[in-house]
């Protein structure tokens, strides 16, 4: 049988024993939390790359992102060339009140038009206003950091090593033809004294 009031004494002493310690609670409005590196946030937008493919409309799971377009012609280059048309960006928008921040549309960018950016600040009073339109999403790109560093004992990227093979054999053949033009100007002023 329990004694009459020995909950109360337990409550109490649970209430004593907290009070004297330091407590762990951060007041966030006041103190703002230290993020890890790379934190998800809100996905910025870096309209220069994006080429309208629409990858990350059709592979959103959540059917958040919005996009509309329409091409353009694109004069032929040279003449007697072919025009060309090309997809110009009208609309670029990401609903946050459905996204998951999974992150595939991210992924699936197949031209780097879109990031993490670590910002986490953007409540608003109205439903409405969390459809990020490309000109609030273009100024989510300032907060985005930058990559990692490379590991500096990490191979070589396959792409880095092609390119610079295909740099040397360029540089090699410039540096052949230079020589070879060389000597033939100087093959011609021998000739002519």
């Amino acid at each position: 049988m329990a004694i009459p009031g020995s909950g109360l004494a337990k409550g109490l002493a649970v209430t004593l024993r907290t009070m004297t310690k330091k407590t762990v609670t951060a007041q966030y409005p006041d103190v703002q939390p230290e993020l890890p590196p790379r934190t998800r946030g809100v996905i910025g937008l870096f309209e220069e790359n994006c080429t309208v493919c629409m990858l990350c409309a059709r592979e959103c799971p959540d059917w958040c992102i919005y996009i509309d377009s329409h091409k353009e012609t694109v004069p032929a280059a040279a003449p007697g060339g072919r025009e060309r048309s090309r997809n110009v960006l009208d609309r670029f928008a990401i609903d946050f009140s459905l996204c998951m921040y999974c992150g595939i549309c991210i992924e699936v960018c197949p031209f780097d038009a879109l990031f993490w950016s670590p910002e986490f600040e953007y409540a608003e009073t109205d439903i409405h206003e969390l459809t990020h339109e490309r000109d609030k999403l273009r100024e989510w790109m300032w907060t985005v950091p930058e990559p990692p560093a490379l590991d500096p004992h990490a191979e070589e990227p396959k792409e880095i090593a092609a390119a610079r093979k295909a740099a040397d054999k360029a540089a090699e053949k410039a540096a052949a033809a230079a020589q070879a033009e060389a000597e033939a100007q100087a093959q011609a002023q021998e000739e002519q004294q």
